[in-house]
């Protein structure tokens, strides 16, 4: 599929305060205009980054014509799982709701999540509804989280199998940003896209792409073959793009190696398809 550049205006928005604390989204909207919209959420073991961090892959996206929004979210300094996810599904729900006072128009919403925002995307992609984390919001009237299709870049999401993992290899940073995010192991299950499926939880199915490294330290590859075999049995669309040798976040990291720009265009090609 042929990739057409487009040129895009880049502005902040917030959109919940906590306390003192305001969250914002960062809309990257294609000057030629769209209808067609992805929201990000980024990755950085839920403890580190923000709306702006994922750059590389939110001009990608924005220069096949298609908007995109990086959200803000607590960080697991400021709180944890479930109240980050809170913030995000709240997000989404204001975007759509709020979409005619910031002159949009949305015919396709998706999301895309790298790393530990994969495991966040993911379950709002699974179950946008779970009163867990879709807290009753009157101000934002009936718009619910769902979302029209996902991206995933490199995703935890099996954030338990992650955890344990850590723990063999010694992984102290990765135990310890688990640990600060979730209160415990069982929080880890609940919080877990993979064993939503198991668990036949799942609501939604929404096309899936999942983009992975072969030489990822932070997520083995194989658990996203699991995903999506699981995801495939149960009724729904999911194909993963592996990239031999790569590690984690290497598109991003490295943008212009030949497998990262490959990766990229995978991205593109997607999203590409899901809004035509």
């Amino acid at each position: 599929m042929e990739i057409m550049k487009k040129t895009f205006s880049i502005k902040d928005v917030p959109y919940r305060r906590i306390g003192d604390l305001e969250l914002q989204l960062r809309i990257y909207e294609p000057e030629e205009g769209t209808t067609n919209w992805i929201m990000e959420t980024h990755g950085g073991a839920w403890a580190n980054n923000d709306r702006t961090s994922n750059v590389v892959l939110h001009e990608s996206v924005a220069r096949i014509g298609v908007g995109v929004v990086g959200i803000d979210f607590r960080l697991s300094s400021q709180a944890k799982y479930p109240e980050p996810l809170q913030d995000i599904n709240y997000a989404i729900r204001w975007f759509k709701a709020h979409a005619v006072d910031l002159g949009i128009t949305i015919s396709k919403l998706g999301g895309l999540g790298t790393s530990s925002g994969g495991q966040q995307m993911g379950l709002i992609a699974l179950k946008p509804n779970d009163p867990e984390y879709c807290l009753a919001e009157p101000e934002l009237g009936p718009f619910d989280a769902s979302i029209d299709f996902f991206a995933a870049c490199w995703p935890i999401l099996d954030p338990l199998a992650r955890y344990r993992m850590a723990l063999e290899t010694g992984n102290e940073r990765l135990v310890t940003n688990h640990n600060k995010y979730f209160e415990d192991e069982d929080a880890m299950e609940r919080a877990n896209p993979y064993h939503v499926l198991i668990r036949g939880e799942a609501t939604h199915l929404p096309p899936i792409s999942i983009i992975q490294g072969t030489e990822d330290n932070n997520v083995n590859h194989s658990w996203q073959d699991l995903f999506a075999d699981q995801y495939i049995a149960l009724g729904g669309e999911c194909a993963v793009h592996k990239f031999k040798g790569q590690p984690h976040t290497f598109a991003s990291n490295n943008p212009e190696s030949p497998e990262s720009i490959e990766a990229i265009k995978t991205l593109q090609n997607f999203i590409k398809s899901q809004t035509a």
